[in-house]
């Protein structure tokens, strides 16, 4: 599948071990090319979905300078977003607890922005989820924390783990977003190439 792109040099400009899988999930060769300290700043005057796919294209720009034709590069970011905020990668252990009890019990949104760039031409797009989180115990929460250490995840959590396995009551919309790349979206895209 995907004959269409053997004419690109794929990267996945993404240190996540998720997004990683999933893209070798489609089947797809690609190269992994990072690069340190990408700014993930945002105007203020931005909500919800736009703020992932903003910073996904700034991550693309950063790369930008040292493209070579042929060459398609793909960037994401993740974010959730509870009462209007953004919850994103919590700062320490108590960080990650505080996030969890915000979202215990509530539902919120996951919104990732993906960025298609090559030397010609750039496309960027968000997928939607949303997730209700059941009410989770201090237990339940200390449990995960300490066990999972979520410092790397958006909200503090991991659907693919344990808290999703017990604290994840429903999910409308891809579960994949939630992970942090829409990966049927991202197929869908890349067939139209």
């Amino acid at each position: 599948m995907l004959d269409n792109l053997k004419k690109y040099r794929i990267i996945l400009a993404s240190n996540s071990p998720r997004r990683k899988e999933l893209m070798s999930g489609l089947g797809v060769d690609y190269v992994v090319r990072t690069l340190p300290d990408i700014d993930e700043s945002y105007p203020d005057t931005l909500v919800g979905a736009e703020i992932p796919e903003y910073i996904a294209r700034e991550k693309a720009d950063a790369y930008r300078t040292m493209m070579k034709p042929g060459e398609l590069l793909i960037t994401a970011d993740t974010i959730v977003w509870l009462d209007g905020k953004v919850l994103g990668k919590p700062e320490g252990r108590e960080g990650a607890v505080e996030m969890l009890r915000t979202l215990s019990g509530k539902s919120h949104q996951v919104f990732t922005g993906v960025c298609l760039t090559t030397t010609e031409w750039q496309k960027s797009f968000t997928a939607s989820s949303e997730v209700l989180f059941d009410v989770l115990s201090e237990d339940e929460i200390l449990y995960y924390v300490d066990r999972y250490q979520p410092m790397d995840k958006a909200g503090a959590y991991g659907v693919q783990e344990w808290i999703g396995y017990i604290g994840v009551k429903s999910i409308s919309g891809s579960f994949y977003n939630i992970m942090g790349l829409p990966i049927q979206k991202l197929y869908g895209e890349l067939k139209k190439l």
